[in-house]
């Protein structure tokens, strides 16, 4: 069964790849970078072996560390959890938990991360060779490393999932857990508070991170050649009881989800309220503003994007506490309102096949981009405007109010604009409605990152007049300037985003089936 499952996982990557030319470029363009990247670390490992073992060991325990700590995080944060081979899917194969983690297992390993960590792994003998008594442990260690770092990472996964709880929970747990995650360049840098930072303050405490699960199976090859048998065994034993503690953490929280419904009842209401629809005008217009509405005050994966709305502030402060605070404060408008204005450049994709209600109804593009548009702005502009006051308000500093407010509101009017573009040409996998936020689903791909990116680009191009002129007024005190960037900031950003609803309105009348057919593949996969 183990191997039938390994067999279905390639075999949808390869339809993946056979339906769209794109994707495989993209495939392609992954390999190829990780390809590169595991060469240059093979080359930095054969020329560590002609180091001391002590040189050696901290090398090689930071680097594990970090890449297992990574696999648990990095997941969560950019790519989501690879689910081609979902549990919730594999429930009706006739399998045990134990061989459905085997299997999950195995297909983390034979996924382009995970060969390139396994590689890089094994690669590490052409470090130890130069210690006999080290290859014994490498044996040992190596599978146990890699195993630790897959394992973790469907460990983590499941618990921001929500550990044994119901929806409600798992996703509150899935958004709660972003927050020391973004959190972390001030946490860690708290922490070595009053620690002066040198080569040979690195070179004491690397070594005690073998001493903790994430380095510990790193470890043990380097104390072996060292001749300190005690601590490699000492080790050995860590790194066992740290999988085989990830492992039944991961095997709980696996099988309470498959013998529990992933979806619960919706809470009872009042006969005849229908929410944002009872509040707003009739219309397709209206129609679209109160579902978007909707999602934006209830769907965890819109509220996720708000998570950034007060640490913005508190990442500032933390990084200019030594300096001008107040005067970094200032600046968490302007990029709040990229945050949460460019989330929605694929916003249909959220929608699911949901959106072939709307497409069977008729309602036109126009009114579409619309009600999108309201409903978000009705969500960020607000918090926009607090953002952009308080700060000027406590530094006293109110003639700079108008520049900040217009480059705030220029920025998140323009990526509006052209969300309201790209959302109609593109829709890409996301999670479905009550996943847990975080999870990558197949078809994600390096060039819709790239698109992604490109979207920026072109947003912040789009902003640069009013960003510009609003900088150069905050820091030269020039309350003209700051009125200038105000008018820059509101006129431009409003021109970019009626163009923007007129443009993608037209063009989401052409796409719209075809977004829907691209809807449904995806849900299909």
């Amino acid at each position: 069964m183990v191997a039938t499952l390994l067999r279905l996982r390639f075999r949808v990557l390869g339809n993946q790849l056979a339906r769209s030319p794109w994707q495989l470029v993209g495939f392609i363009l992954g390999a190829l970078y990780g390809a590169v990247i595991l060469m240059g670390i093979i080359a930095g490992l054969v020329l560590l072996g002609f180091t001391d073992v002590r040189l050696a060991g901290i090398v090689i325990v930071g680097a594990g560390s970090v890449v297992t700590l990574g696999w648990a995080l990095i997941p969560l944060v950019a790519f989501g959890v690879d689910t081609t081979l979902d549990p919730d899917r594999l429930v009706v194969f006739p399998m045990t938990t134990s061989r459905m983690m085997v299997a999950l297992t195995l297909a983390a390993v034979c996924g382009i991360p995970g060969i390139i960590t396994s590689l890089a792994a094994l690669a590490t003998i052409a470090t130890w060779a130069h210690w006999p008594a080290a290859i014994a442990a490498w044996l040992v260690s190596t599978p146990l490393a890699v195993l630790t770092a897959v394992v973790a990472s469907r460990a983590v996964a499941a618990v921001a999932s929500g550990f044994g709880g119901g929806r409600r929970f798992r996703e509150v747990a899935g958004i709660l857990v972003f927050i020391p995650i973004i959190l972390a360049g001030p946490i860690i840098a708290g922490l070595a508070g009053g620690v002066r930072v040198n080569a040979d303050t690195v070179a004491e405490l690397l070594p005690l991170v073998g001493w903790t699960p994430l380095g510990a199976a790193w470890a043990v090859p380097a104390d072996t050649a060292a001749g300190d048998l005690p601590a490699a065994a000492a080790k050995l034993l860590i790194a066992l009881a740290t999988l085989a503690a990830l492992w039944l953490l991961w095997r709980a929280s696996l099988a309470r989800s498959l013998v529990r419904p992933r979806l619960t009842s919706a809470a009872a209401v009042r006969a005849g309220s229908i929410g944002w629809f009872g509040r707003v005008p009739t219309g397709a217009a209206g129609a679209v503003f109160a579902r978007a509405v909707t999602y934006w005050t209830r769907d965890p994966r819109y509220l996720r994007q708000l998570i950034a709305v007060p640490l913005v502030p508190v990442l500032l402060w933390f990084y200019a506490r030594d300096g001008d605070s107040l005067g970094a404060l200032a600046f968490s408008a302007p990029i709040i309102a990229f945050i949460i204005g460019i989330v929605v450049y694929a916003d249909i994709s959220y929608d699911g096949t949901a959106f072939g209600t709307e497409v069977a109804t008729g309602a036109s593009g126009r009114a579409d981009r619309l009600g999108r548009t309201l409903a978000a702005a009705a969500v960020a502009v607000p918090l926009v405007l607090v953002a952009a006051v308080l700060p000027l308000a406590f530094a006293g500093e109110w003639a700079q109010l108008p520049g900040m407010v217009g480059m705030a509101l220029g920025i998140l009017f323009t990526c509006y604009g052209v969300c309201a573009v790209t959302s109609a040409q593109l829709v890409v996998p996301v999670p479905a409605s009550g996943d847990n936020p975080f999870k990558r689903v197949p078809g994600t791909t390096f060039l819709q990152g790239m698109a992604f990116f490109g979207i920026w680009l072109v947003a912040l191009v789009l902003s640069a007049p009013a960003v510009i002129v609003g900088v150069a007024g905050y820091f030269l005190r020039n309350p003209a300037l700051s009125w200038v960037a105000f008018g820059i900031g509101i006129g431009f950003g409003t021109a970019v985003l009626v163009a923007g609803v007129l443009i993608g309105g037209r063009m989401l009348d052409r796409t719209g089936p075809v977004l829907l057919a691209r809807l449904k593949a995806m849900k299909n996969a």
